[in-house]
């Protein structure tokens, strides 16, 4: 079962990562969370992994919507970003699917506005 939408993007990865900011931004989504997988591992384990990234965007239109009718959707929020080296010149970039989150919850209220946003962040990623 995939809960993402993935693109893989020729290129280097800090190019890509600034390049999915850029229309990440452009589609009304600020990155307000970053964690770099990569320097977490070795700093806490002392083990080198491919450069990976999640970014934690949000849309301050939809998230304000959202916890309107639902607090605790907070839980799920923000929306994750991924960007990973694949190790072969490739970037692999990917958004978890919302509405396929949305299935956990019980207000339909938010499963009507899931897909404006997974448009949204297809848009950003068929756009780098």
């Amino acid at each position: 079962m995939s809960y993402g939408y993935f693109r893989i993007i020729k290129g280097e990865f800090d190019a890509v990562e600034n390049r999915i900011r850029e229309k990440l931004s452009e589609n009304g989504f600020g990155v307000i969370t970053e964690i770099d997988v990569r320097q977490t591992i070795k700093n806490k384990l002392d083990i080198d992994i491919k450069p990976y990234k999640i970014l934690g965007a949000c849309n301050p239109s939809y998230a304000h919507r959202a916890l309107t009718d639902e607090p605790d959707i907070g839980l799920l929020l923000p929306c994750n970003i991924i960007i990973e080296d694949d190790q072969k010149g490739s970037i692999r970039v990917g958004a978890i699917d919302v509405e396929k989150m949305m299935n956990i919850v019980e207000n339909n209220a938010l499963r009507e506005f899931a897909g404006d946003i997974n448009e949204l962040l297809r848009k950003s990623i068929d756009s780098i």
